[in-house]
């Protein structure tokens, strides 16, 4: 499967780390996080080295449907609620923050970049919406409630935010990777406190930054028990409408919609890995009955970690690291997320404060409901009478009839039907029987 993305631009390749080195910052994962940190550091004149296990932006970055936007769902209202006012402000601000980021990049990069109105709508909860888009002019930003949207479906309401965007991630990413020092298929299978061991290669650092997806190193942080994975769909269709704005239900299993170069994104067919969901039969279903005339050019899936509270994970690994920082835990926000963990992350390896490092703090509360149902999910995959086993923590590992693999419910690593890894936090290949 390839994304419209990947369609679209010629992939750079990078040389395979080998030898012994030694850098300031290590980073691990060349996804979106990793190469804007390794930009910003290099900016920033800090020594530092980028190890992906596979290829740069292979996995999530290549099949995300790229909106940049502080409108993450219906979570402003709640988090005012939760955590208050000061605390919420902090938060989008961080966002207006990386997306005024990417418009100074994108300045002098070709990215297809451009300003849309983003959509928040709602099919049954017009109140939740009107609330929502309150909470986000009390935080100083500007939204306003809509009845009517240019959906080929009815809604209940919408909430608008204007000067939002969207962009090609692979020609923005492969842009800003030019000159950095990236080493790809080089995973690293052994980290120590200050020393990090691939393949090939031994590296030792002073600090490093762990932007793997999902964190890999199990004994900090506790991040197997505070985040679970979740499967999206995208078809990229032909012959459809052109909606000019970017398009997400606030339901949790809602679909979201955006234009590129002719084709309308579908996203949708949402699930827990390792559970059932709609898949790409639901958004084809979809397609067949509001459009008939159109046909399907690109289809593929992506894979995102949700936290406990909807906010990220950006900073410390955990607090008895003083030199490991971590990125996870995006809630399917990528692209900004993306953009405030690495302006987050190069100061703190620098030693200097960042403004909004305590609303991201890896080590803050995580007495909420969600941590109950990761230790149940955990307990039922761990408990489950049978084969094949995840290497991961040992949960059994399901059968994706979709996307033909083994899927992990526990956590979400997943492999091909011959073991080969796919996702993570698993760090190595499923011997299969």
């Amino acid at each position: 499967m390839e994304s419209i993305w990947e369609k679209s631009v010629e992939r750079p390749q990078f040389d395979t780390l080998r030898d012994e080195h030694k850098t300031d910052v290590l980073i691990i994962g060349g996804g979106l996080a990793g190469l804007l940190s390794a930009y910003m550091l290099k900016e920033n004149g800090v020594d530092c080295m980028l190890v992906e296990a596979q290829r740069i932006c292979g996995d999530t970055t290549a099949n995300t449907t790229a909106k940049i936007t502080m409108q993450h769902g219906a979570i402003y209202d709640r988090m005012i609620k939760r955590f208050g006012v000061n605390f919420a402000r902090l938060y989008l601000k961080a966002q207006t923050d990386a997306m005024e980021k990417y418009r100074e990049l994108c300045e002098t990069i070709d990215c297809d970049y451009r300003k849309v109105d983003a959509y928040l709508y709602t099919l049954s909860d017009a109140e939740k919406l009107k609330k929502e888009a309150a909470a986000i002019n009390k935080l100083g930003f500007p939204a306003e409630f809509v009845e009517k949207t240019p959906l080929p479906f009815s809604v209940k309401g919408a909430v608008r935010v204007k000067n939002q965007a969207e962009f090609n991630p692979l020609k923005f990413a492969f842009s800003i990777a030019n000159g950095l020092p990236i080493y790809e298929n080089s995973r690293v299978t052994e980290l120590g406190p200050n020393f990090a061991i691939t393949e090939n290669a031994r590296v030792h650092f002073k600090k490093a930054i762990v932007a793997t997806h999902f964190p890999f190193l199990n004994k900090h942080g506790a991040y197997f028990l505070k985040m679970y994975q979740h499967r999206s769909y995208v078809l990229a269709v032909k012959n459809a409408a052109e909606l000019d704005g970017i398009y997400v239900d606030e339901a949790k299993n809602g679909m979201s919609f955006r234009n590129y170069n002719g084709n309308l994104l579908i996203g949708g067919g949402d699930h827990r890995t390792g559970k059932k969901g709609g898949s790409w039969e639901e958004l084809n279903r979809f397609r067949e009955k509001y459009y008939p005339e159109s046909r399907t050019v690109a289809k593929y899936a992506t894979q995102d970690c949700i936290t406990l509270d909807d906010i990220a994970y950006i900073g410390k690994y955990s607090r008895r690291t003083p030199n490991l920082f971590v990125a996870t835990g995006f809630n399917k926000w990528g692209m900004t997320s993306s953009m405030v963990a690495a302006m987050i992350l190069t100061d703190l390896v620098q030693g200097k404060e960042n403004p909004y490092s305590e609303v991201f703090s890896p080590s803050r509360c995580m007495l909420r409901p969600q941590l109950f149902i990761n230790i149940f999910e955990a307990l039922v995959g761990i408990l489950t009478p049978t084969v094949p086993r995840c290497p991961h923590l040992g949960c059994a590992l399901k059968y994706n009839r979709a996307e033909h693999s083994w899927d992990c419910s526990c956590h979400g690593s997943r492999f091909t039907e011959k073991g080969r890894l796919l996702n993570n936090p698993a760090n190595a290949d499923k011997k299969m029987k």
